[in-house]
């Protein structure tokens, strides 16, 4: 095959050790380095769709998008087969946070994907019923796996309270990355469902809505539950953190995990770093365990909103419900 007058061949020498080295270099964090060889590999061979490839693959671990789209849309230029490339996915994501959608439309087609039509090409691709997900947040820091809604390909809304280390918000959009690192599984209608899990990339949209934190004291299950439905019903959201919060190792984060989204049960699994029975970010309550009527629960709400919220929820059993030390924290 000739690509730009040339008999297609196997890359150089040079070219693999350039490469090979520029990938040492990221998994050190060294983009900068890494971003000299893996240019002057593309100079030694620019009829390469993984010359492009690869550089288009620096530039989102470096969020710099312009560049990601350039180097992107010359690697699937050279691509010698339809659909499926993962070339195609790294546009839509570059095209998604430019807030390109003509691109992105294309990529995800090209990659195989349904795109519902819009009234015209510009129209953000909506529709595409991905169903939901999971997205890690903050996956080189304090990493945390939320659920959230899948708006496209690239970008996942938040639907959890995350904890305030992440710096996350419920409502928020990220931009996720294309590979699952991980899984969960839930129990749906006798059966099971199993849900990928993406790392965030960066912040795609925030969210106005503040993140607060609340001791309750709920005599039963029932009047937990009440509480999320009243922030339900209200618009916003309301998650006992004491069960719903569990601590893993990246081993098991990155493995494929049971969940108990889904299915209403407790469950408890080896793999549970955190401590049974304890209120806070460390007590996911495993099958058995006492209910305990002190709940550390994270509440998204407005302000002006919050403190009427659980002053309604009390007063619909006060013999059975209380609050104290609220806080904002994100």
């Amino acid at each position: 095959m000739r690509i730009f007058g040339r008999v297609r061949q196997r890359p150089s020498t040079d070219w693999r050790l350039a490469t090979n080295r520029a990938f040492t270099l990221i998994d050190d964090g060294r983009y900068e380095d890494a971003d000299a060889l893996l240019t002057r590999a593309a100079d030694l061979e620019p009829w390469l769709s993984e010359s492009w490839f690869n550089l288009a693959l620096l530039h989102k671990f470096r969020h710099d998008w312009e560049q990601a789209r350039s180097a992107g849309l010359r690697a699937v230029a050279l691509l010698e087969r339809d659909a499926g490339a993962p070339d195609w996915w790294n546009v839509g994501i570059a095209a998604t946070a430019l807030q390109d959608w003509p691109l992105a439309r294309r990529a995800w087609q090209a990659y195989g994907l349904p795109v519902p039509a819009g009234s015209s090409v510009a129209d953000e691709p909506r529709g595409m019923e991905l169903g939901g997900a999971a997205v890690r947040l903050s996956p080189e820091g304090e990493a945390e796996v939320v659920w959230g809604r899948r708006l496209d390909p690239a970008r996942i809304e938040v639907r959890n309270i995350p904890l305030p280390s992440s710096g996350r918000r419920w409502g928020e959009v990220v931009l996720h990355d294309g590979v699952p690192r991980g899984e969960r599984t839930t129990g749906v209608g006798g059966g099971s469902a199993v849900f990928p899990v993406f790392d965030e990339i960066e912040l795609w949209a925030p969210s106005a809505v503040p993140t607060w934190v609340v001791l309750i004291e709920a005599a039963t299950e029932e009047d937990r539950d009440a509480l999320e439905r009243l922030a339900a019903d209200a618009g916003y959201a309301a998650e006992d953190w004491s069960s719903s919060v569990r601590l893993l190792c990246r081993s098991c984060s990155e493995s494929r995990m049971p969940s108990e989204e889904g299915d209403g049960m407790a469950q408890h699994d080896p793999h549970d770093h955190s401590v049974p029975g304890r209120p806070g970010p460390l007590g996911h309550t495993g099958a058995g365990a006492l209910w305990s009527p002190e709940r550390e629960c994270g509440i998204a709400a407005p302000s002006g909103l919050v403190r009427g919220l659980l002053d309604g929820w009390v007063n619909d059993r006060p013999e059975a419900r209380t609050w104290r030390d609220l806080e904002e924290v994100c």
